[in-house]
């Protein structure tokens, strides 16, 4: 699909529209009775292949080549699990002026999930970044928030993450490590195909993220929950993203520079640390919250378009930096040509 323009220098993905569209189809028919229990039960099935195909595409080669820069890795992670998670505790301080309890349990959680991989790479390759480390340090993260996240969640959010029990660790085992590990056990035969078919099962794995968000959105119709919600409320809930973004986007780039890092790897930390993957934090949510799933993955759907319109700007003016050396990508265009969905 291509990408659309509103306004012409802000780029919003359609797959945004697509998850927007999900959610008001489950405003007007939620789905209730025995059509709920099929849509749970395929939303559940869903889950566990996406993150089988997560395992399958996974290059264990290529995340134990980037092992080499590891100090770049090191900084990016602690930036995705240390320093948001320590913003979003910071950030219960605004409850209840900005924001509810539950509003703030989505925004704790946000700050929990892993980074990002296509998007930071599109993004790290438009601005002449290290593009290298950038697929690496996604796929760390990607892969260390499988088990992170989960733990960091049962710490963190404890009962106020909609009954999050050592039943859901269970659940969690089950549903997303174990068909992890064995699309990384199959991957030796199907990694092949998957890669030679990657548009298609892009297709499966992007329907899987809108049957879970449909699932979700719909028992929270069913129970009512979207009344405890107000304009105000969201209004709030934009503005504290807004602010989280920028003091991540500032402090990946100025703390970089502060560690010693070259221009290229400041590029790829200030992508890969500021920003958080909507295709592996809804399935978690989806597991972690249950019932209260919908109103938990609201601030990280905001979040996650306002991170690809703001890093795309910031993208396009790196791409025009005088330092970037003469032996840089020339090639990259103003704009990204494929921004996705901040996948993995």
């Amino acid at each position: 699909m291509k990408r659309l323009h509103w306004p012409r220098w802000m780029p919003i993905d359609p797959y945004i529209l697509l998850l927007l569209g999900t959610v008001g189809l489950a405003a007007l028919l939620p789905a209730r009775g025995t059509g709920a229990d099929v849509a749970s039960g395929a939303s559940t099935a869903a889950i566990a292949f996406l993150f089988f195909l997560y395992g399958a595409r996974l290059s264990t080669r290529e995340a134990m080549d980037g092992v080499r820069h590891w100090r770049l890795h090191v900084t990016v992670l602690a930036c995705t699990f240390v320093v948001f998670p320590l913003l979003g505790l910071a950030s219960r301080g605004l409850v209840p002026v900005f924001l509810t309890d539950p509003l703030y349990q989505g925004l704790l959680f946000l700050t929990l999930v892993p980074s990002t991989i296509q998007s930071s790479i599109a993004f790290t390759s438009i601005a002449r970044g290290n593009v290298p480390a950038a697929i690496c340090a996604g796929s760390f993260s990607s892969l260390v928030g499988i088990v992170v996240t989960p733990l960091l969640a049962a710490a963190l959010l404890g009962s106020g993450g909609g009954g999050f029990s050592a039943d859901s660790v269970l659940e969690i085992v089950l549903q997303l490590l174990v068909p992890f590990a064995a699309g990384q056990v199959l991957r030796r035969w199907i990694g092949g195909f998957v890669a030679r078919h990657k548009k298609v099962l892009q297709l499966v794995d992007r329907g899987s993220i809108l049957l879970v968000v449909y699932t979700a959105f719909s028992e929270g119709m069913v129970r009512g929950i979207w009344h405890q919600v107000s304009p105000v409320r969201l209004a709030g809930l934009l503005a504290v993203e807004a602010v989280l973004l920028a003091v991540m986007l500032l402090l990946t780039w100025y703390g970089a520079k502060g560690l010693g890092f070259g221009r290229e790897d400041r590029i790829a930390i200030q992508f890969a640390g500021s920003k958080k993957s909507l295709a592996a934090g809804l399935p978690m949510a989806s597991v972690l919250f249950g019932a209260h799933a919908s109103l938990a993955v609201l601030p990280l759907m905001l979040f996650h378009q306002m991170q690809l319109m703001v890093c795309a700007v910031i993208a396009k003016r790196r791409s025009h930096d005088p330092e970037v050396p003469a032996s840089g990508d020339d090639t990259a265009g103003p704009a990204p040509a494929t921004v996705g969905t901040g996948r993995r």
